[in-house]
């Protein structure tokens, strides 16, 4: 078991940082945003390269922070009787989640978006406007990323609910917005 803390430890770190680094892109938007409409009213002038920009920023701090907000338990439940179960009940509901639902979801959203996704990097898809930011590929990868780091966390919240369910130690700490007892 001792293993799979360790695990699970390494996966919450990757998924702490990449949300942390996902925040900073809401921080970029709303500069940028400021910028442009401050430059737009000022000067009349704009770009279109720095407007799509705001589509790259929004889709990282959505996409890669997924996996952080899994962690932190930020995603939406119906909490009508899972506040008031024991934690090893609250571990059967979270193991029962994430195999249920969220690991069948993420593939099927990889295995349709992977051809996608693919497409465009044969091309390295562009934007559709001449002065636009030429990255439509990277912009699609995010999908992957989010597909990927959800999917790393959804097993990191399976190991932990079996650590719990076996009787071999709390969650560990941070893990699900829970803290060690």
């Amino acid at each position: 078991m001792d293993k799979l803390a360790r695990l699970c430890a390494m996966i919450d770190q990757t998924n702490e940082f990449l949300g942390k680094f996902a925040a900073w892109s809401a921080f970029a938007l709303v500069i940028t945003q400021f910028g442009i409409v401050l430059v737009n009213h000022l000067y009349s002038e704009g770009s279109i390269a720095i407007q799509e920009s705001l589509t790259y920023m929004h889709s990282l701090l959505f996409l890669g922070a997924a996996g952080y907000t899994l962690l932190h338990n930020g995603h939406v439940r119906v909490d009508i009787l899972y506040s008031s179960l024991s934690r090893k009940r609250k571990a059967y509901v979270n193991l029962a989640g994430t195999l249920i639902i969220l690991f069948p979801v993420l593939l099927m959203v990889g295995f349709y978006a992977l051809p996608y996704i693919n497409a465009s990097w044969q091309i390295l898809e562009g934007s559709t406007e001449s002065s636009g930011l030429h990255l439509v590929f990277l912009l699609k990868s995010l999908i992957l990323l989010f597909v990927v780091s959800t999917f790393l966390q959804g097993i990191s919240v399976s190991f932990h609910s079996i650590i719990v369910i076996a009787g071999s130690g709390d969650l560990v700490e941070g893990s699900l917005g829970e803290k060690s007892q």
